[in-house]
């Protein structure tokens, strides 16, 4: 579904991304952890199209993005990839239900089916009775779960998650991880989620670290804390 072969990035003199390759399959979940400032997010950015890289391929579904240009890469973000990010970025004053239909909106779905998709991916991550709450009226853990719903609602290939537990206590966390990880896998979605913390990547089929530029298969895991 998704590989990166011989990825650079430099910023100036300073070489963030060193020749860097991943392989991600349908339905696999991928955790990358390292410092801060290792250039995880900036990973995300190029894997999305955000960002160029100044070396190297990226393929999403065997589609070269250097080969596209910007609307077209647009157009792929918008079918084929959704985001989980640490600050939600749920809009104020929406309902649960509406920010989860946003992406079918985009995507030109007719009213009927967008709602009844968006009311399924809510049940799916336990939020069937807060379809109509604001998220004002939600908490942390909540909200997250209704980024997470959005995410997916539009069943793509490739789900992207920046620091998605950054903001939550530890239960709340492993929670909602673990149900991104097993909501992507029910729609056989590759899955890369970035994060600082080791014992929230235990979810994932495989944990990298990202460090120096490269990818390196990380050490086993230490228990979570109970």
């Amino acid at each position: 579904m998704l590989s990166i072969s011989g990825l650079v990035k430099r910023y100036g003199t300073r070489t963030i991304l060193d020749g860097l390759s991943l392989a991600v399959e349908p339905g696999a979940v991928v955790a990358i952890v390292g410092e801060s400032g290792t250039g995880k997010s900036t990973l995300l950015n190029l894997i999305a199209g955000l960002e160029s890289p100044d070396a190297g391929r990226i393929e999403l579904a065997a589609t070269d993005l250097a080969a596209l240009d910007d609307d077209a890469r647009t157009r792929l973000r918008r079918q084929a990839i959704g985001f989980v990010f640490q600050a939600f970025h749920i809009i104020p004053h929406l309902t649960a239900l509406e920010n989860t239909v946003l992406p079918l909106v985009l995507q030109g779905v007719g009213v009927r089916e967008r709602v009844a998709r968006a009311h399924r991916m809510l049940e799916a991550v336990g939020l069937g009775d807060r379809s109509q709450s604001m998220p004002r009226e939600l908490s942390g853990g909540e909200l997250q779960r209704v980024a997470i719903a959005r995410a997916l609602v539009h069943r793509p290939a490739l789900v992207l998650a920046d620091e998605p537990t950054g903001n939550l206590d530890p239960d709340t966390a492993q929670s909602v991880l673990a149900l991104l990880a097993a909501s992507a896998r029910a729609d056989n979605a590759a899955t890369i989620v970035v994060t600082h913390s080791e014992a929230a990547a235990q979810t994932a089929d495989r944990v990298l670290r990202l460090a120096r530029g490269q990818l390196a298969t990380a050490p086993a895991l230490r228990a979570a804390a109970p």
